[in-house]
């Protein structure tokens, strides 16, 4: 009699062990509300915005942008692969950055410059002295994002590998993004071997960055302080200058991309426009611009107000 009451205090206990088990799994995996009715009215006046933009613009424009607080996305034409140019270094930088935290290499490796190595728009490793100089992988990633040195790119691609970079894309589930030449390989691009993406699976890559699911939060930290270096593109021109931004643009004969993570305080948010078919690359310079300031407006406003849209917080008045 005794056995028996307490098997049955121990299967109590496991039901009820059970039964929170799953309640927090359950509440684990609830998804984040969607929009109040407030903010679904700004997220329909953003995509007129943009939808603005993208008829006034003479060429072919895709637009992604997630809120990663709630999850919601907006997307215009955004699973049509586009031409990276540029762009496609943040594939390269993430591959770099896994790589070191599997320890087959170290961001501490050292380098030293070959001439044969240099190619066209390379302004910082131009003007190193060839078998003088040598700087660390992460000197060279620096270089890559801040001012898009090709040199330093191709010797990065060199070290990680076009195929493991590609290998980790289809990984994680990008089957449109390909890094399928190196920097100022006029015959491949010729050939149709361009490096290629489309604003949702680039989305996609920062989204996984940003939390967490590719990198440890060490490599993940240093990861995006490499791509908040501080350059001349599109996503920030408008936007007040303290704000933190992660993005890589592109450039190339009738495109211009800019994809990146935008860190507005409690409320940060992805952009990726890119476009193509451009009669004046400069339309596509001020569209993915014009873009961008619209959605910084929305976020910025989300993030000060409360959930009836009262300011609550200062924020900084440049650009609004």
């Amino acid at each position: 009699m005794q056995r028996k009451l307490v098997a049955q205090r121990a299967v109590a206990v496991y039901v009820i062990l059970a039964g929170l088990f799953l309640a927090a799994f359950a509440s684990a995996q609830t998804p984040p509300p969607p929009p109040s009715e407030k903010q679904t009215v700004l997220w329909m006046k953003l995509e007129k915005s943009i939808l603005d933009v993208d008829r006034s613009l003479d060429g072919v424009m895709g637009v992604a942008i997630v809120d990663l607080t709630d999850g919601h996305k907006y997307l215009l034409h955004a699973n049509d692969v586009f031409a990276q140019a540029s762009s496609i270094k943040i594939c390269v930088l993430a591959e770099l950055y896994r790589q070191a935290q599997q320890g087959k290499l170290k961001l501490t490796d050292l380098y030293t410059v070959n001439a044969a190595d240099l190619v066209q728009d390379s302004d910082i490793m131009g003007g190193l002295t060839p078998g003088v100089t040598r700087i660390t992988l992460r000197d060279l990633a620096t270089m890559m994002v801040a001012v898009s040195d090709n040199s330093a790119t191709n010797v990065l691609i060199d070290r990680v590998g076009m195929d493991s970079v590609n290998a980790f894309l289809t990984a994680q589930g990008l089957h449109e993004t390909k890094l399928r030449r190196k920097m100022m390989d006029l015959k491949a691009a010729e050939e149709g071997r361009e490096n290629i993406s489309t604003p949702n699976e680039m989305l996609s890559l920062l989204q996984a960055l940003y939390r967490g699911q590719i990198l440890n939060k060490e490599m993940t930290d240093d990861f995006f302080k490499i791509l908040s270096t501080h350059k001349d593109s599109w996503i920030p021109r408008n936007l007040p200058d303290d704000l933190k931004i992660a993005n890589k643009p592109g450039a190339l004969e009738g495109v211009r991309n800019d994809s990146g993570v935008i860190f507005v305080d409690k409320r940060p948010y992805i952009l990726c426009v890119m476009t193509t078919y451009l009669r004046r690359e400069r339309d596509g310079e001020e569209a993915i611009s014009n873009i961008s300031l619209a959605a910084w407006r929305m976020f910025d406003r989300i993030a000060r107000a409360s959930e009836y849209g009262r300011v609550i917080s200062p924020g900084n008045s440049a650009s609004r």
